[in-house]
């Protein structure tokens, strides 16, 4: 893969950082895009754009998908073989604050790059996707349900992604594979997610906040199960929806705090608050698809992924007690 480069936005992120080390790994040419907005603490993804630069087949720039101009000029300085689109305004109930500026990255941001992959007869893309689209679904949630009614600006600014990306599919026969991920957790994980959070909570002796009764449930991933998926997902497809997700019965929030307490030999002092609108009851994921087209399933278990995220958590920990878990709403 030595000859193939792909542009990989949203690489400073989680699963864009995790994906982007697979790519290099593979031998892939990894161009990788951020704007390291301050969401949550940037430390975090200044620690992981450090992590790729000891590849010699990695470049970064910090820019902006929302700034098409900025865009084109790095569309005319490479030829990009793939765009793995991974850059995105997280955060469901902060949508519901400032939902003009999750529409102008997860749409505006996609169709910057889909018109520049017609004008440079780019074929390729992997477009990040969510299960939130989900909401109010019967579960296990598979690829063909009706997601017509999204209940956060952000689950609907990720839905006008994947519409924009099939019209451009229709029109001018750009390949898109859209991944759905469900729940994705592991070492360098979000600060504003329940288990980054939860660990450090647990082990510094804060109490937990947990909005709702902690019976709501996830269908957990673990971040290189999910890079992976990604991966796999660059093959030639025409236009697919897939969803990655652990595949299992959903984990509730009190079950991964017994887990997390049993493996930090601590327990935890849980704050119940009230649950939020935006907020998904359960989530769980039907894999078939993706085991059918991609060849793909998880292969690290809950309790591994868990085991791994700690130990990360206590050998960098000396730094990360510094780590805000608060979300910065003033400037996203």
């Amino acid at each position: 893969m030595s000859n193939k480069t792909v542009l990989l936005t949203g690489v400073a992120g989680f699963i864009g950082w995790k994906t982007a080390e697979f790519l290099l790994k593979e031998g892939y040419k990894v161009i990788g895009v951020d704007n390291l907005n301050n969401y949550y603490d940037v430390r975090l993804k200044e620690w992981r754009v450090k992590q790729l630069q000891n590849f010699e087949n990695f470049k970064f720039f910090k820019l902006d998908i929302e700034n098409f101009e900025a865009l084109k000029v790095l569309f005319d300085i490479f030829r990009f073989d793939a765009i793995l689109n991974l850059a995105a305004r997280a955060g469901v109930r902060y949508s519901l604050i400032n939902p003009h500026v999750y529409l102008q990255t997860n749409a505006q941001g996609t169709l910057n790059l889909l018109e520049l992959m017609r004008e440079k007869g780019i074929k390729k893309m992997v477009l990040a996707s969510t299960s939130s689209l989900y909401a109010g679904l019967p579960m296990p949630f598979k690829e063909d349900l009706p997601v017509n009614t999204p209940i956060s600006p952000y689950a609907a600014s990720k839905k006008s992604a994947e519409v924009m990306a099939y019209t451009y599919h229709h029109l001018y026969g750009l390949d898109i594979s859209v991944v759905r991920y469900f729940t994705v957790y592991g070492p360098a994980g979000r600060p504003d997610m329940s288990i980054f959070r939860f660990i450090k909570w647990i082990d510094e002796g804060k109490p937990i906040k947990i909005f709702g009764d902690g019976t709501q449930a996830r269908d957990f991933t673990y971040v290189d199960d999910i890079a992976k998926g990604s991966i796999k997902a660059m093959k030639p497809l025409g236009y697919e929806i897939i969803n990655l997700g652990g595949g299992k019965n959903p984990i509730s929030l009190k079950q991964i705090i017994e887990k997390l307490e049993k493996l930090l030999g601590k327990k935890a002092n849980i704050n119940y608050l009230p649950p939020n609108k935006a907020d998904m009851k359960e989530t769980w994921a039907d894999i078939s698809k993706a085991k059918r087209l991609l060849n793909w399933q998880p292969e690290i278990d809950l309790d591994e992924g868990l085991k791994r995220t700690v130990e990360w958590y206590l050998k960098n920990k000396e730094w990360l007690k510094d780590i805000s878990l608060e979300e910065n709403i003033q400037n996203i």
